[in-house]
């Protein structure tokens, strides 16, 4: 992943425009900097690829050949580092580190086989020889048009140092010691040549921020880790978030199980064992605790649909989101409006998340946010399950760690989701979150 960053933030409380500032903003000066080390950054990475890389083509009639090669790009890697932290300074982006080459066993061998085999340091190989010419244009460009931008700007403050010569009465000139060529000493000439030093000086911040995209493009795509292995890490953190979820989902059943239905269960058998007992001796007294086993079949009935629904109701399955939700509203303690526009149902994984989304957020609402209205909106927007949950509450929910809300969004992530938070305090509080239609 790669992230770019610009602390030097433009806002409105500043009198001049951008495009004023832009010449003595810091990060001009910080990009320009950048550009100016290309070049003799480039020239080392260049002189140590084509000497590494004609070194090991020449010697691979020998094995030493191999290991040369080998060296080659362990020592682009070295510099890919520095380039990288180079750009993080000057450029405020943030690569990640690509990972380290991992062999298969122990020994040279294995080493030098996954050396040669990564392409992630063949990459960098390629960013030292296309980082030298580009390290070359950027130095000339950059030098050029600073150079001749401040330099004409300022042009009245010291063409004085130039020699000067009476070419004729009263007029005063600089040039070849023969009295020939152009000079530039009158008044409108001083003010046009400053005129062209200032259209430069405001030109050159959008030439170097430009130069300065590329080479953000050059890091990120030739120093950063591949696609393929930042998706695998990716997917493996989901995985175990997904792992993480369902474990604790199990615990939570468990516990519900043992502490309620279960629970009254025991308690059910121990009663209807002494009424067995009391049946002959005093029928009366038996008959009332068959009737409290009664009631306490109902409750455990009553506590193992609840457990059953929120794993995953049946009118989910059978009728889908909108009576799903419909029904879950109608258990809410803050009154919920709810509409549902899906022209079809996404895939049973993605319609259970977005139940056990909602649900979670009303139960927010019913606990913690004194809300005395909510409402719940679901629609599909292109590939995506849209869904918004608003309330009228005090506000002052966050995705700070450890919350409901942090397990939630992680449990969101691990489908592609997304869940944003936005409640000021004193309310209200909207929550909007995305998944993907299908997965």
């Amino acid at each position: 992943m790669a992230t770019y960053t610009d602390t030097d933030t433009d806002t409105r409380e500043h009198l001049l425009p951008i495009a004023l500032r832009a010449p003595l903003q810091a990060r001009t000066w910080r990009e320009l900097l950048y550009l100016l080390l290309n070049l003799p950054m480039g020239i080392i990475g260049f002189v140590y690829a084509v000497t590494m890389l004609s070194l090991g083509a020449g010697l691979l009639v020998t094995f030493l050949g191999v290991f040369v090669l080998a060296l080659l790009l362990a020592g682009c890697r070295g510099l890919g580092t520095v380039e990288r932290q180079r750009a993080r300074s000057l450029l405020r982006l943030e690569v990640a580190e690509p990972g380290p080459v991992r062999p298969k066993a122990r020994g040279f061998m294995p080493w030098l086989g996954a050396q040669l085999g990564n392409g992630v340091s063949w990459r960098h190989v390629i960013y030292s020889f296309v980082h030298f010419p580009w390290g070359v244009f950027t130095f000339t460009v950059s030098v050029t048009f600073v150079t001749y931008g401040w330099g004409f700007l300022t042009y009245p403050l010291w063409q004085w140092v130039f020699p000067v010569y009476v070419h004729q009465p009263g007029l005063q000139i600089f040039g070849r010691s023969d009295g020939s060529g152009w000079w530039l000493d009158s008044p409108f000439e001083l003010a046009v040549t400053s005129c062209v030093g200032l259209v430069l000086v405001l030109v050159t911040p959008w030439l170097i921020r430009g130069m300065a995209h590329v080479d953000r493009g050059l890091v990120r795509g030739l120093l950063g880790p591949s696609r393929l292995a930042t998706r695998v890490t990716e997917l493996e953190s989901d995985r175990g978030v997904v792992v993480d979820t369902a474990a604790a989902d199990l615990r939570r059943i468990e516990r519900d199980l043992h502490d309620g239905a279960q629970a009254r269960l025991v308690a059910l058998a121990m009663g209807l064992g002494l009424a067995k007992e009391k049946m002959r001796e005093d029928p009366v007294a038996a008959a009332g605790m068959v009737d409290e086993a009664h009631g306490e079949v109902k409750l455990a009935l009553q506590e193992l649909r609840d457990l059953a629904r929120g794993i995953h109701p049946a009118v989910l399955t059978d009728r889908g989101l909108d009576a799903a939700l419909s029904s879950l509203a109608a258990r809410c303690t803050v009154p919920v409006s709810v509409t549902v526009d899906l022209p079809g149902r996404p895939v049973p994984a993605i319609e259970g998340i977005a139940y056990f989304t909602v649900s979670e957020l009303l139960q927010n609402i019913s606990k913690h946010s004194g809300a005395s209205r909510a409402t719940a909106d679901v629609w599909r927007s292109g590939d995506r399950l849209m869904i918004h949950v608003i309330d009228n509450g005090r506000g002052g929910a966050s995705l700070a760690g450890g919350s409901g809300l942090a397990g939630l969004a992680e449990r969101l992530d691990a489908v592609e989701g997304v869940l944003a938070v936005d409640s000021p305090a004193g309310g209200p509080t909207t929550i909007a979150a995305e998944l993907p239609w299908r997965t």
